[in-house]
C-alpha cells in the first residue's frame, strides 16, 4: 500500500533503538525523509550511516539532543525548525516502589516523558497549522490506562500523553492537521528482550517459556498473549502520520495485543 508519504520530512523523538528505529526506517521506506534522534552524537551518527546502507534509497539525517537539558532541546529547533511530522516516541521508565520515588524522579520523568512533546509540539504545531498539513502522534502506552503499580510515576506521565494529545486535536478543527496518540502494550524491544533473556537464564528455562510465563502470571489479560513486535507498532504509526488516516484525529489508538480489558 501506497501511504502517500513521499517527500515528506518526519522527526522520531528516541529512534537509535526499539519502537522509534522501527519507526523511523519505517517512515523511510515510505518516501520520507527522517530525522534519527538520540542522546549520543556519535551513535546517532553512526546509526543514521548504518540504516542508510541498509536500506538504499532512503533519506535518514541525525541530531543528537538529550530532552532533559532545555538548550539541547532549543539547539535541534533551531537546527530542524519544520517537519511535516512529529513522532513524540522519547520517553523513560523504571520500576521503583511508590515510597520510594523522590521529587527529583518525578520531575526528570514528567521533563522527559511530557515536556519533551511538548516543547516539540509547541514549536512545530503552528507551523503545521500555517501550512494546513501536519501530523503530530505520541507514543503512549497502555500503562496511561492501566497505571502499573511498580512505576506509578511513569504510567501519569503517559496519561498526560493522551491529554496533551486531545487538547492539541481539538485545535485542529477544519483543517489538515491531526494529532493522535498510540498505546502499545508489552512490546519486546531490546530492552525487553535483554530482561526476558535473563529471567529466563535465571530460572533455568527457555526464552519462549519465559515470555509464556510472562502472559500467564505478568500480563494474563493480553488476548495475543505475546509480545508485539516493534515492527507491529511502527506499522500503527506510519498509517496515523500518512494522509490515509486523514478522519482519524484525537484519538488514543492501541497496539496492546487486547491488554487493556475496556471497550471505550
Amino acid at each position: 500500500m501506497d501511504l502517500q508519504l513521499s517527500g515528506k520530512t518526519a522527526l522520531v523523538t528516541g529512534s537509535t533503538a526499539g519502537i522509534g528505529l522501527a519507526v523511523a526506517r519505517t517512515l523511510a521506506q515510505e518516501g520520507v525523509e527522517v530525522i534519527i534522534n538520540g542522546r549520543n552524537r556519535a551513535r546517532v551518527a553512526a546509526l543514521v550511516q548504518q540504516v542508510s546502507d541498509e536500506l538504499p534509497g532512503t533519506r535518514f539525517r541525525g541530531i543528537a539532543a538529550d530532552f532533559s537539558k532545555v538548550e539541547e532541546v532549543n539547539a535541534l529547533l533551531a537546527e530542524l525548525p519544520e517537519v511535516d511530522i512529529l513522532i513524540n516516541n522519547v520517553g523513560i521508565f523504571e520500576p521503583k516502589d511508590f515510597a520510594d520515588i523522590p521529587d527529583e524522579d518525578w520531575m526528570r520523568f514528567f521533563e522527559v516523558n511530557v515536556l519533551s512533546g511538548v516543547r516539540l509540539s509547541r514549536h512545530y504545531f503552528p507551523k503545521m497549522l500555517a501550512k494546513n498539513w501536519g501530523r503530530i502522534l505520541f507514543v503512549s502506552s497502555e500503562s496511561a490506562l492501566q497505571i502499573p503499580t511498580e512505576m506509578i510515576h511513569y504510567g501519569t506521565t503517559k496519561t498526560a500523553q493522551l491529554a496533551i494529545s486531545r487538547g492539541l486535536a481539538e485545535l485542529t478543527k477544519g483543517t489538515n492537521v491531526t494529532v493522535n496518540s498510540i498505546l502499545p502494550g508489552p512490546t519486546f524491544s531490546e530492552g525487553v528482550g535483554d530482561f526476558i533473556g535473563n529471567m529466563a537464564t535465571m530460572n533455568q528455562v527457555s526464552v519462549e517459556d519465559m515470555e509464556k510465563d510472562f502472559f500467564k502470571n505478568a500480563r494474563p489479560t493480553s488476548i495475543i498473549q505475546r509480545f508485539a513486535t516493534t515492527q507491529e507498532i511502527a506499522n500503527m504509526v506510519a498509517y496515523l502520520s500518512s494522509p490515509l488516516a486523514s478522519a482519524t484525529n484525537g484519538a488514543a489508538i492501541r497496539v496492546d495485543g487486547g491488554v487493556t480489558k475496556t471497550i471505550a
